[in-house]
């Protein structure tokens, strides 16, 4: 039989509830009838449902990677319930009787082989015609790039003067009346086609409203934060984007100044700069969803290890408030992901990754033991690597670890690590994350704080102006312990 998991059933389902629904389906006894081809490619169900007359379900794995499932309801959900039901029965082993395949589903698939085949040859016939446009687009290309970058550097003279104007006149003079000369000024960034710098500069805008409102030092820090990131990004956008026009070179490398000035990497561009991964297995350790105010969206956050490397990668999953209901929320993978293809984005620190499709297996023992042994001992040099790290203006606030630690106890009512050598840091909740610090105090066992593997969040902290670590998974011999999933 086909093996099949919760966490595909999941990934495959339109939402949370029709993964539900189908699983309801398949406890309550829905399916009267279960076969199964015998070369096991075609699994078929018969499902009682609201209609007159039963429902037939199948699931075609002539492509195991891409499973299809096919029902006779009229349900506009792709899989419907009644799929993600059948699935769930292949996932509980129930016995399934052999049979012929349809033949309806014998077409259907000889019609798909026939589609791809005349979809190569049609593409063989007119590779010399692709190959002229291409050639006509790049030359278009090159000029709307060029254009681009020229209004892009006219947009970034435009906030170099308001940056400059503000710190001499001082963050206090953007408070009443001024906010909105400076929203309309954001605004205009937008027409620059500068939407990195029109976020930072709104998120000033708020904090900023928001210190006048409360004053909360907290706020001013902040937005003291994202003044020193708009300035330096202005800085070296404006040296990048120079270059490029000087050396007639506008074609699209791996600067991560790229996403910065607000754009969005396409799967294949990554892969041609030769930012691909291949045949890979990631294993998710921690998750956690926020709200970007400047950006108006929620964002999914998933901290992955990569299972050859040990390297600490990030998956973003964002949700625009005026799209919630057509982006799928991501959920916490308690499980391993294994992507034949995957692509990593340009920066420093932890690094965006990306796969269109992956495979979910469970974990395994000897996965918890690879991250473990390599996990960093030596705080002190990694502290060092840290703060080089997050001196960049331009860098993620955070910089996630695996660390192998002695104990984690308290000291003045404050959690501090403390590795084997002896070496030692205080643990705490970064700006905008859920506080995970306190969750230690509710972990049912003692030795869990005792010679193990901590998943942290190296973070600097504005207020006690110095490096913290916040804590957001445990790793013991053999599984994993979220603070935050």
């Amino acid at each position: 039989m086909q093996t099949v998991t919760e966490q595909q059933i999941l990934a495959m389902a339109p939402n949370p509830a029709a993964a539900s629904n189908g699983k309801k389906i398949s406890q309550k006894g829905g399916f009267v009838r279960l076969e199964r081809s015998e070369d096991d490619t075609f699994y078929l169900g018969e499902c009682t449902g609201s209609g007159k007359s039963n429902y037939i379900t199948s699931v075609d794995f002539i492509d195991a990677k891409a499973p299809l499932c096919r029902c006779s309801c009229p349900s506009r959900q792709f899989p419907c319930k009644h799929g993600l039901g059948l699935l769930y029965e292949i996932m509980s082993k129930k016995t399934f009787k052999i049979c012929e395949i349809p033949e309806d589903i014998l077409n259907k698939r000889a019609k798909k082989a026939a589609k791809e085949k005349g979809d190569n040859e049609a593409s063989n016939e007119s590779k010399e015609k692709t190959e002229k446009k291409k050639a006509a687009s790049a030359k278009t290309s090159k000029a709307a790039k060029t254009k681009k970058i020229k209004k892009q550097l006219e947009g970034l003279e435009l906030t170099e003067k308001l940056v400059q104007d503000l710190i001499k006149a001082g963050l206090g003079t953007m408070g009443g009346a001024a906010i909105k000369t400076y929203e309309q000024l954001s605004k205009q960034l937008g027409d620059y086609y500068l939407p990195g710098p029109q976020r930072l500069l709104n998120g000033l805008i708020i904090e900023v409203a928001a210190f006048q409102k409360d004053g909360n030092e907290e706020h001013y820090e902040t937005a003291i934060a994202i003044l020193e990131k708009l300035w330096t990004l202005i800085k070296k956008s404006q040296k990048y984007l120079s270059e490029k026009l000087e050396q007639d070179n506008v074609a699209q490398d791996d600067s991560e100044l790229y996403e910065e000035l607000g754009g969005v990497w396409k799967f294949d561009e990554l892969e041609a700069l030769g930012r691909s991964k291949k045949d890979s297995d990631f294993m998710q350790l921690s998750f956690w969803v926020t709200y970007d105010e400047t950006r108006k969206e929620y964002i999914d956050t998933g901290c992955w290890a990569d299972l050859d490397t040990g390297e600490i990668f990030m998956t973003y999953n964002y949700r625009p408030i005026k799209a919630l209901k057509y982006v799928k929320q991501e959920d916490t993978v308690f499980g391993v992901a294994h992507a034949s293809s995957a692509v990593y984005y340009p920066g420093q620190g932890n690094l965006r990754i990306r796969w269109n499709s992956a495979q979910i297996r469970p974990v395994k023992q000897e996965d918890i033991t690879r991250l473990r042994n390599m996990a960093i001992t030596g705080l002190a040099a990694e502290t060092k690597n840290v703060k080089n790290v997050l001196k960049n203006a331009l860098a993620q606030p955070m910089l996630i670890r695996l660390i192998s630690f002695e104990s984690i106890g308290k000291s003045n009512d404050t959690y501090v690590l403390k590795n084997e050598g002896g070496e030692t840091i205080v643990l705490g909740n970064a700006l905008g994350m859920e506080e995970t610090t306190g969750r230690i105090e509710l972990l049912p066992d003692g030795s869990l704080l005792k010679n193990q593997v901590l998943l942290g969040a190296f973070y600097y902290d504005a207020k006690d102006r110095r490096l913290k670590l916040q804590p957001l998974s445990i790793l013991t011999d053999s599984d994993v312990v979220r603070l935050l999933y």
